[in-house]
């Protein structure tokens, strides 16, 4: 296997390497005996990106089965000097960072469905694939076990794998902190093709090193992600802003209040204040069959962004509704309120694995303040 690589990766000649590549990618597929496959043909995928910036073909698309099947590619690029290998998850790179030019780009979505819930000295824990989707996890682990991830992404079509490599940060963030604050073990497969366990206790320097490591540490291939009882219920709010002052200000105070008087998730985002359907006045409607945006009631003053504090508390059935009411009546909590105008829409429903049901409805403007 290492003389073929080596064939392969030090070929000079570009059109005799091109009209070999397929004959070669077939031979590579049976020298590394996967469990997996290779397939050297649809490999489209692969050579692209979320941020569509880079664009580059690769020898193969891996679809690997397991673990092994990782460390088996691995291993070939190792005896290699040439020949690159890239761990691809969802594909929300940005920069290209999972492709490999003329390499192998593994599809770590195609590993083996591993889903487990334990319990590590009493807490829960999803011990999961790395290749698995966010939604996939938080769907199984809310219906069959009810319970939740402390800590996600606010896109949950991303693999765990890829966003336990960067960070994973959401508006649960500055409660629980990032996604890479919630592990307790990694499967890692490094850079040597070792399949090594580790955690704070066992290989600390890997484990830290790969959470947040942007995969230069190694692949991960497994994680062991805590959990918290999913709540029964969820109130959702929208503040809008003109002023970023205003908007700054609220965010830090909702941050740093006490766990029991303030929201469980707060983000903030950037709007366009025109029509623009994606980044504009009809993105702030947290459900498209309520009342759409009114941009009328924006004052002239205002410039060419908008700014929207987006938070949610969550609760259960046996909370009585006053206690809910207390933490979610945005007057109370000293937010700017210069003029509060109040007509708002409530809908409780189950809290699901989607996330998408939006159960409070209340969007308000600060500073000429308003709601609808």
């Amino acid at each position: 296997m290492i003389a073929y690589l080596e064939r392969f990766v030090h070929g000079n000649d570009v059109e005799s390497r091109q009209a070999d590549e397929e004959d070669d990618c077939s031979s590579l597929c049976d020298a590394l005996d996967l469990q997996g496959s290779i397939d050297c043909v649809a490999t489209g995928l692969a050579g692209k990106d979320f941020g569509g910036v880079y664009s580059f073909k690769p020898l193969g698309f891996v679809k690997p089965a397991n673990s092994d099947d990782v460390a088996r590619v691995v291993k070939a690029a190792l005896r290699s000097s040439n020949l690159t290998v890239a761990a691809r998850g969802n594909g929300h790179s940005i920069n290209g960072q999972a492709m490999a030019d003329r390499g192998l780009v593994m599809d770590m979505r195609s590993m083996e469905d591993h889903f487990q819930v334990v319990r590590i000295n009493g807490t829960p824990y999803a011990d999961v694939s790395g290749g698995a989707l966010w939604e996939d996890v938080l769907k199984r682990c809310v219906l069959d076990f009810g319970l939740a991830p402390r800590s996600w992404t606010d896109y949950l079509s991303l693999t765990v794998g890829g966003t336990l490599s960067n960070a994973g940060v959401s508006g649960q963030a500055f409660r629980y902190g990032p996604q890479t604050s919630n592990v307790a073990e990694l499967e890692v497969v490094t850079g040597k093709g070792d399949i090594i366990i580790c955690s704070e206790a066992q290989n600390p320097q890997l484990f830290f090193a790969a959470l947040g490591g942007l995969g230069q540490f190694g692949i991960i291939t497994r994680a062991k992600v805590e959990l918290q009882p999913a709540p029964d219920k969820v109130r959702w709010i929208r503040v809008v802003y003109t002023e970023f002052e205003e908007f700054s200000r609220d965010a830090e105070l909702l941050v740093t209040r006490q766990e029991n008087d303030s929201f469980d998730y707060v983000e903030g985002f950037v709007f366009l204040n025109s029509d623009d359907p994606s980044n504009g006045w009809p993105s702030v409607p947290l459900d498209p069959q309520q009342a759409p945006f009114d941009p009328s009631r924006i004052p002239a003053t205002a410039g060419s962004v908008l700014y929207c504090l987006e938070v949610a508390l969550h609760y259960r059935d046996t909370d009585h509704p006053s206690t809910v009411d207390a933490v979610t009546n945005l007057p109370t909590l000293q937010l700017s309120l210069n003029l509060l105008q109040r007509s708002s829409l409530k809908s409780n429903a189950p809290y699901d694995h989607k996330l998408l049901s939006f159960f409070f409805f209340l969007f308000l403007l600060v500073g000429e303040f308003w709601t609808l």
